[in-house]
This record gives structure tokens, sequence and C-alpha cells, in this order.
């Protein structure tokens, strides 16, 4: 039995099988449309999400399969005080496998140690989002043909954004990859992720402030929000929630093959101005994430399809 707790849990060789089976499931979506009858998914969601929890839900749906679940920490036993690891041993006696939000960094990993059932997470505070990471590969791939070999951007929130650090700790094993970060001094990617994932694996990156000095040269620009929900005390959120917004003014300056992502929601750090533009695929990278999620909801549980 294998779990999902961060992106680096498969190898690039697994992690290459994966996104084609992802691809293949998007060519082919009615072979797989029983696959999963008679399993059933538990989303144990401890804050809000729309489109990781409802992609996990449609994925396992479109397996053939069925959900049970919970979408706020309020309407389950948690609000009594029950721990995370209680909660995963009577969830596996219900469910055939788990995906697990939760504002705790490590709370994901804890459930796994004692569940009997694969556990995906699905999100754990500030710290991984793995599932998001690979819908953001296969989205790579899929719009840009390679993994390897272009300059991307990271714009926003990187110190809480763990959507960042994620895609950061997978992108680093594939060939010619360089990052340019792009965030205000308070929000800077963390020291952690700079020293021990980037320096020690002497990835090439550099710094900037502003998102103009960095448009020109991107290949992919991965734009993220300021989350509210991170921020300490509302001064600092109101302060910096609008640092960044990407107009079609500023597009002037980019590449006209340059790809915009996107993990939403977005909140006005994208214009709307800007879902025209080709180069945005952020409402795509959306769609792709029911597939990743149905590739890998077959992975864990073994199902093959022939």
């Amino acid at each position: 039995m294998r779990h999902l707790m961060s992106p680096l849990d498969f190898s690039v060789e697994e992690l290459d099988r994966l996104l084609n089976l992802a691809s293949d499931i998007k060519s082919n979506p009615a072979k797989y449309a029983h696959a999963c009858e008679g399993k059933k998914l538990a989303t144990l969601f401890y804050e809000p999400s729309t489109r990781t929890r409802l992609s996990f839900e449609a994925a396992m749906l479109n397996l053939g399969g069925s959900v049970l679940g919970f979408s706020s920490a309020d309407s389950s036993s948690a609000a009594k005080g029950e721990s995370v690891s209680d909660t995963i041993r009577v969830i596996s006696c219900y469910a055939d496998i788990c995906a697990m939000r939760h504002p705790k960094e490590g709370a994901p990993l804890v459930a796994s140690m004692h569940s009997s059932i694969p556990v995906i997470n699905a999100g754990d505070g500030g710290h991984q989002h793995p599932t998001q990471t690979l819908t953001d590969l296969l989205t790579i791939r899929a719009e840009k043909g390679r993994l390897g070999n272009f300059t991307i951007g990271l714009c926003g929130d990187l110190k809480f954004g763990r959507t960042v650090h994620s895609l950061i700790k997978a992108l680093i094993r594939y060939p010619d990859i360089r990052f340019v970060l792009i965030s205000p001094e308070e929000l800077r990617l963390p020291d952690y992720i700079r020293e021990d994932v980037l320096r020690k694996n002497n990835q090439s990156f550099r710094e900037e402030v502003r998102l103009e000095d960095a448009l020109p040269e991107l290949d992919l620009l991965y734009m993220t929000r300021v989350q509210r929900e991170r921020f300490f005390n509302e001064e600092d959120y109101v302060r910096m929630k609008d640092f960044y917004i990407l107009d079609k003014a500023k597009l002037t300056l980019a590449d006209p093959d340059m790809l915009i992502l996107h993990p939403l929601p977005r909140v006005n750090e994208i214009a709307t101005e800007v879902d025209d533009d080709p180069r945005a695929v952020y409402f795509k990278q959306a769609q792709y994430g029911v597939y990743v999620r149905m590739a890998l909801i077959l992975t864990l549980l073994e199902v093959e399809v022939c």
C-alpha cells in the first residue's frame, strides 16, 4: 500500500507513467468509466476547497466509484476534539482510499501512519500540495510539449504558497529548468526551499521584485494569490494583496508562446481581460486536474485497465 504525501514520493519514471495514464484517460474516458465500481473515496477536508475537493469527487465518479466525506472541520468530529489518527482509523472502515486537506503541516502524514487505506495529501497548511503539482506537470507537458528546458517565473506568495513549494521540488528533477522567483520581500521563498532545495541541487534561480522585469524571458508564468488565510493579521494581508496584477498591458512584454498557469482560486492577481488570451491555460489546468487525480486513484488502488 502506498500513500502520496509529496510529489517526490514518485520517481521521475513513475511520474511519467502516471502522466501517460492521465493523458490516456483524457483521450479515452469511456475506457475508464467503470474501473472503480464498488470502490469508495473519502474526502476529509478540514479547510475550505472548491477545485481540489470537487475534482477528487469528479475523478472518482468518472471512474464509476462513489464518494463520502466532509468539507469542513466544523462538520466532522474534529469539532468535538477527535484526533486525525482516530478519524482515519474509522474512515478506513468505510472507504478504500482517502484524500485529506488540513491546515496543519504534516497532518496527512500522521493520518497515513495510522491508516489501512491509501492516503493522499490534498494540501497541508503552507507545506505541500502534491496533486496540484501533478496537475501542473501534466498541464505543462500537454501544453508545452515537454518537461524541461524552460524558464519559469513563480509570482506572488512564495512564502506560504504550498503549490509553489511542491512544484519547485518536482521540477528540479527535470533538465535545464531556470527559476525566476518574483515576490515582495515579505513573501519571499522560505530559506529552507531556497537553500535545501535550490542551492543544494545547484539549481539556476534568481529573485525579482518587479514582474515586468522578469516577463520578457519567461516560457511559463505561474501566478499565485496572496493567501488571506495564512496571514496573522488583516493589515499585512491588505498591504500585500494587490502587489501583482497581471493584465493585458503587462502581457505585451511577454513572449507570444509563454503560458500562464494559476492553481486557482484567483482573486484579482490576474485581470479577467487576460482570460481570452491564448496563453492563459489556468482553466484548462483545472480540467487536467481531474484526469491526473483519476490516474492517481487508479495507481494507488492498483487498478489496471486493459
